[in-house]
């Protein structure tokens, strides 16, 4: 009988911290965070306004250092890179989607040009990324607008556009900050659906930071950071075999130092605040509040 081999995570991050000191203040924006996403998943991160997301998505662009812990995207340890591999990190192994899609065409190039422009940037034959940039859009469905300019396409097709370009030069992970944003309900799936076809088709690793409700029914799972730290995974899971349908699955994320954060709307309701009783029952774990 065969065995599938385990993917190797791309990104691996542990004990992350990130402090930023403003005048006479520190802000903790990072507290101990571990995340791992493997080759070719597609993950959301969520969470409320100052949780640490766009941290996380900037430590991991290679836009900003973290303060302590280890990030490991491929083989490089983004704590340690000098300045001038930090720069060659951007150019070739992570790939970026931003909300605003005037950050992501130039708009007096086409679509074919406007992906064969880090292409070029990066030394590759005319030939070569001219096919490569229309493989690329004929994948995002945009075969027969390789020409047309970003004004004469919609949001949508401008957004795949745009992902189309974050993979010109072949890169490990691909990066979105709220690539829907700006989006309505029918163009934000045609986005999400467009970000799973880089992920199986190129096994490109896709982590995006989002607001929109719904998401997990579009990507491999959705982690939530709370105060600095994951506290919650979402994941689909089948309601039965061959049913067709499936169902959303949360849990509470432990990280390697034990620490867990349990649900808001749990504390609220049990009231529970400094010190509890922690138990196992059988295979159960028990946390019963002493006053």
């Amino acid at each position: 009988m065969s065995t599938s081999t385990p993917r190797q995570n791309v990104v691996d991050c542990q004990d992350l911290f990130k402090i930023y000191k403003r005048a006479e203040l520190e802000v903790v924006a990072l507290r101990g965070l571990d995340l791992q996403v493997t080759a070719g998943e597609f993950i959301a991160v969520v969470g409320a306004s100052g949780s640490g997301k766009t941290t996380l998505l900037n430590i991991l662009a290679g836009l900003d250092r973290p303060s302590a812990g280890r990030v490991m995207v491929g083989e490089r340890d983004l704590l340690t890179l000098t300045e001038k591999d930090l720069v060659t990190y951007r150019r070739w192994e992570v790939g970026f989607v931003w909300q605003t899609v005037s950050r992501n065409l130039l708009p007096y190039l086409t679509a074919r040009d406007n992906v064969a422009l880090p292409m070029a940037i990066g030394g590759k034959d005319e030939g070569g990324r001219h096919q490569r940039a229309t493989d690329l859009l004929t994948t995002l469905g945009l075969g027969s607008m390789t020409e047309r300019y970003p004004s004469q396409l919609s949001g949508g097709e401008q957004q795949r556009v745009a992902i189309a370009v974050a993979l010109a030069n072949n890169p490990l992970m691909v990066l979105a900050d709220e690539p829907t944003g700006e989006l309505d309900t029918h163009t934000a799936v045609e986005v999400f659906h467009g970000l799973r076809a880089v992920a199986e088709t190129y096994n490109t690793t896709v982590v995006m930071v989002t607001h929109y409700p719904g998401v997990a029914r579009y990507v491999d799972r959705v982690v939530q950071i709370r105060d600095g730290r994951l506290s919650t995974e979402v994941v689909m899971r089948p309601t039965f075999r061959g049913s067709g349908e499936n169902a959303l699955e949360e849990y509470v994320l432990v990280d390697a130092a034990g620490r867990l954060q349990l649900p808001e709307d749990m504390l609220e309701q049990l009231q529970l605040q400094g010190r509890v009783k922690v138990e196992t029952q059988g295979d159960r774990l028990v946390i019963r509040h002493v006053g």
